[in-house]
């Protein structure tokens, strides 16, 4: 028997699944990434904590399967997007801890850069180029904007304030990595970056499938700190065997997204599929066309496998398990397991309403001075109904992205693919297919993004023959049908909620 390795690499845990030759996982272990919030809005991970866990995660499950080594034939990792570190290549030793996607250190200076004279002058160049060219890289860079949860910005702060850093830079003494860069650099030596990780960074073009020029002429970021981009499946080289006892070939590396995208077995254009984990993440594969968006869903780049480019228009909200373990922390909810059956308790919300806006509110609404909250409190609301609208929000947020997708594409959708967490609560799941009028299906096996690569990196080594086989291998555990009765009512609870959101909006 051979068996496929996964290690997930997220925000939150690192998880760690042997799989054998039916995709089943035989053996598994977790552990909790311990977030660091040194000053308000920043959110760091210790590396040094964060290497203990993965070998940590990693030998347990060995231990625990009783499976040798020797039979794993490959393994495929999945990692948080947009999470970097800075190390120094003589030394090893790193400048400072992870910055994660969800700091918001940079705040200001995206605020700043955004309504700048340069950014203005490139916005109005690429729309008068756009009007004579007709180019999507021209459309899209008409409406270019940096991002809070982009590495871009933040990587320009560390180059400002961490001593020492832009000098040791200057040398090409650094090395700039996400999550997965770090780890492959950690595992074989190589400072390699797969190009799904790559354009998720904010300085990736994937236009032109290279180090964006534009922005490190603009941001004088050094061109010798970032890794080459490879492909996504391939020879990463191996994981050695002081580790483990065997080397054990690592054939994949793919940003969480793009593995569970693939892990979804959404492989061809207008395949959509939502991910609702820590935050949720609306991902469309576009096929071999970059997607150019004025809405604020921009263009990733889903896998590259030889000649095979795909890409992926994503749209996300930042704020979604990790407002439910908030409600949790303040006693709103007790148990998580019971939200369902207590949302689905009520017939509405009692005209409560709720924000969820911790981390701002990204794509179409595209406001990081926004506030979360609750509107419409009254003496008649009861618990049920705070935790029904807090649920809600969660899928009216999808439902802004869904109808971006519907403007924005050609494509005519019919199924959402559903993974993460929070798509085991049934309430969600029902009310996603209610108010978009489309099949969501859930597989049995949530945890896509380690399947995904799972997938990939077994298609790569031998265990798997072709995609169609794959397909046999998924399954099912519910498809949601929409109600129209359940429709028509959220179609006044949605436009309550947008006014709602007209309240909450430029708060800070």
């Amino acid at each position: 028997m051979r068996y496929v390795a996964a290690l997930d690499v997220g925000t939150t845990t690192v998880r760690f699944h042997i799989l054998n030759e039916k995709a089943v996982t035989v053996a598994s272990s977790i552990e909790k990434v311990n977030l660091i919030y040194p000053e308000p809005g920043f959110v760091e991970i210790d590396p040094d904590h964060l290497w203990q866990i993965i070998v940590k995660v990693m030998k347990d499950t060995l231990d625990h399967s009783g499976i040798d080594p020797k039979n794993i034939a490959c393994i495929g990792i999945s990692s948080q997007r947009a999470s970097f570190v800075t190390w120094n290549l003589k030394t090893g030793k790193y400048y400072h801890r992870f910055i994660t996607w969800k700091d918001q250190r940079a705040a200001t200076l995206v605020d700043e850069w955004n309504h700048s004279i340069t950014m203005k002058s490139i916005r109005f160049g690429a729309s008068f180029l756009y009007t004579f060219t007709r180019k999507k890289r021209f459309l899209a860079g008409s409406v270019l904007k940096f991002m809070n949860m982009q590495v871009t910005l933040k990587l320009v702060w560390v180059l400002q304030n961490i001593p020492g850093l832009r000098e040791a830079a200057h040398n090409e003494e650094v090395a700039f990595g996400g999550v997965d860069c770090w780890l492959l650099y950690k595992l074989t030596g190589k400072h390699i970056m797969d190009v799904s990780s790559a354009s998720a960074t904010g300085i990736y073009d994937p236009f032109t499938m290279k180090w964006a020029d534009w922005a490190l002429g603009i941001l004088k970021l050094p061109r010798s700190i970032f890794p080459e981009v490879i492909d996504t499946a391939g020879n990463f080289g191996v994981i050695p065997e002081n580790l483990f006892g065997t080397e054990i070939p690592i054939c994949c590396s793919m940003a969480d997204q793009a593995a569970s995208l693939f892990g979804s077995g959404c492989f061809k254009p207008g395949d959509l599929k939502v991910t609702m984990g820590t935050g949720t993440f609306v991902n469309v594969n576009t096929g071999q066309e970059p997607h150019a968006s004025v809405a604020g869903i921009y263009p990733v780049v889903g896998w590259r496998i030889g000649k095979e480019l795909i890409y992926v228009a994503e749209g996300s909200s930042s704020d979604t398990g990790i407002l439910i373990e908030w409600a949790k922390s303040i006693g709103i909810i007790d148990n998580i397991s019971e939200t369902s059956d207590m949302a689905n308790s009520v017939n509405d919300t009692d005209g409560v309403y709720f924000v969820p806006a911790f981390s701002g509110l990204q794509a179409p609404i595209n406001d990081y001075k926004a506030a979360t909250g609750f509107f419409g409190l009254k003496p008649t609301t009861r618990k049920e109904h705070i935790i029904r609208s807090l649920l809600e929000s969660l899928v009216f947020r999808i439902q802004l992205l869904h109808e971006c997708l519907q403007k924005e594409t050609n494509f005519t959708y019919q199924r959402i693919k559903v993974d993460g967490g929070v798509s085991k609560n049934d309430f969600v799941m029902q009310s996603l297919a209610d108010i978009t009028g489309l099949e969501v299906e859930r597989p049995a096996f949530v945890e896509m993004s380690i399947l995904g690569v799972a997938f990939l990196a077994g298609l790569q080594c031998g265990i798997w023959k072709n995609r169609e086989e794959l397909f046999e291998l998924r399954q099912t555990d519910r498809i949601f049908e929409s109600n129209k009765e359940s429709r028509l009512s959220y179609q006044y609870a949605l436009k309550q909620w947008k006014r709602a959101v007209e309240r909450f909006k430029n708060w800070y």
